[in-house]
């Protein structure tokens, strides 16, 4: 999957950006409540969309996976650290680091086919 003149990557990336955002950085009141590892699996997908998206918008492959990764990190800090009252997780951490893999893997995959 080609970059596109039309900007319609770094728009789906701008998109992904703002929905893990609100994902990461809502207040626990807001947080719905779900079976337990529903967050988990969420963290994964969000970052896999990240990588994704990242790769389409043409972002290289190892800046955009560390600037992910500090993004991980650094999203549990604020949850731990601030009053929106969330917690801190290195489940969490590892269920991001998951996704970042999964969705770079994905994303050669798909253009390997291309080639």
């Amino acid at each position: 999957m080609p970059t596109t003149r039309t900007g319609l990557p770094q728009a789906a990336f701008a998109v992904a950006l703002l929905v893990s955002a609100v994902v990461l950085f809502l207040p626990s009141s807001g947080v719905p409540t779900a079976p337990p590892g529903t967050d988990k699996v969420v963290h994964l997908l969000v970052f896999a969309a990240l990588a994704g998206t990242g790769r389409w918008a043409g972002m290289p492959r190892v800046p955009l996976g560390a600037a992910l990764l500090a993004y991980a990190v650094g999203s549990e800090l604020v949850q731990g650290l601030t009053p929106i009252g969330r917690s801190m997780s290195a489940a969490d951490v590892v269920a991001d680091v998951v996704g970042i893999v999964l969705g770079l893997l994905v994303w050669e995959a798909l253009t390997r086919r291309e080639r």
